[in-house]
């Protein structure tokens, strides 16, 4: 089959490897027939490439046609549509089903790296498990994880509940603002754009904060408030005049560590991917740095008693944060892989029907052959053509 495979920084290639099959009774086969491109695999293509090996099949996003499934796997079957989160979770150990923490699967938990659970297409710390931005796939734990969707509708109309839809729905929950409250969202990429929309569906005021001219011209066609980082010299000055000189209730940091502005860390994050593996990967999981601008501007823009909710992603475990003001003003921090499973039956009803109150079926900017795969990953790390949302479609 074919299938899109990390081969160094900023090198990936449409490889032909051999076709899935059932490992464990737990296991289902899916053809592939949409899978995304992620954020966070920018961060594979850019920075953790001392946790990859040439070869690694990448993406998280998959949903397809089921082929075939394991002898434990009864709740799907063959011919199934399915869309397969990010998440690879049993659904019964205790963090799965007593705390509905599926991120936290103590069934697929890495522990050689102190990881959470494994998912799919994203490096050693988390499994080594080959991804979705493939022909086919073997899905691990297909008992539990595999989400059945009707036929009809097209697959972006289901697509992004594999992330998308529960990372920025996870974003808002954890914002502890139930509606009628002011949630301001940095960075207005396709979970940030997309938390913004479930926020202000949910009844709250959305203020948007970005600099991309595509992302900011989205999120004022939804009718958010937006803040462009282009013209405004001064965002939490001009944020807490139109709060009432609070700021928001709450902020979610859809960025994470890929902030822009930050050149010592940038340096030391380059530096790192220079190293020999074994030492590259020491440092980013002992003394590894974030671009910090994002939850520093978080931290200031927020009420005091406010509550930070972070789903853009972070790595580093040395990364400096501003305890004293974050103490000082009594904030709150709630962040985390997202939980797939634990949202899908609030997602779904506003996916079903003729309705689309989250604007799911014109999300993506960009449908392409899996082939095409190398040239879109290069421009959505540069922010070109319009790219916003890639999705990839592996049987043409």
């Amino acid at each position: 089959m074919k299938a899109l495979a990390w081969h160094g920084k900023r090198d990936v290639r449409v490889d032909t490897v051999p076709d899935p099959t059932i490992e464990l009774p737990t296991d289902a086969i899916i053809k592939v027939t949409s899978s995304g491109l992620c954020g966070s695999d920018l961060h594979l293509y850019e920075v953790l490439g001392p946790f990859l090996d040439a070869g690694d099949i990448l993406g998280h996003e998959p949903m397809g046609i089921v082929e075939d499934v394991g002898a434990e796997v009864t709740h799907i079957k063959a011919g199934d549509r399915v869309v397969i989160p990010f998440n690879i979770s049993c659904g019964q150990c205790f963090m799965c089903k007593d705390k509905h923490l599926m991120s936290q699967c103590e069934t697929t938990q890495v522990h050689e790296y102190g990881s959470g659970a494994a998912f799919l297409g994203y490096t050693k710390l988390y499994g080594q498990v080959a991804g979705g931005q493939a022909e086919y796939l073997r899905v691990p734990q297909a008992h539990f994880g595999p989400i059945k969707v009707p036929e009809g509708p097209s697959d972006d109309r289901f697509l992004f509940l594999s992330d998308v839809l529960p990372t920025a729905w996870q974003a808002v929950q954890y914002t502890d603002t139930p509606g009628q409250g002011t949630i301001a969202v940095i960075g207005l990429g396709p979970i940030g754009l997309m938390s913004a929309r479930i926020a202000k569906h949910l009844g709250n005021r959305v203020i948007g904060i970005d600099l991309v001219p595509d992302r900011v011209a989205r999120a004022r066609r939804d009718g958010i408030e937006v803040f462009d980082l282009n013209d405004v010299d001064d965002v939490i000055a001009a944020v807490r005049e139109v709060t009432g000189g609070r700021g928001p209730d709450a902020v979610i940091d859809a960025v994470g560590m890929e902030a822009h502005g930050s050149t010592g860390a940038k340096v030391a994050q380059t530096a790192a991917g220079l190293l020999p593996d074994v030492l590259a990967r020491k440092v980013f999981t002992e003394a590894g740095i974030d671009r910090m601008e994002v939850i520093n501007m978080a931290t200031e823009l927020v009420m005091r008693g406010g509550t930070i909710s972070l789903s853009g992603v972070y790595g580093g475990a040395a990364s400096p944060m501003n305890l004293l003001r974050l103490f000082d003003k009594q904030v709150k921090i709630r962040m985390g892989q997202a939980n797939v499973k634990r949202w899908v039956d609030d997602i779904m009803p506003l996916l079903e029907g003729t309705a689309d109150p989250l604007g799911v079926d014109d999300f993506a900017s960009h449908h392409v052959p899996l082939t095409e795969a190398p040239g879109a990953y290069k421009a959505f790390q540069d922010k070109t053509d319009d790219t916003f949302k890639v999705v990839f479609r592996p049987h043409g």
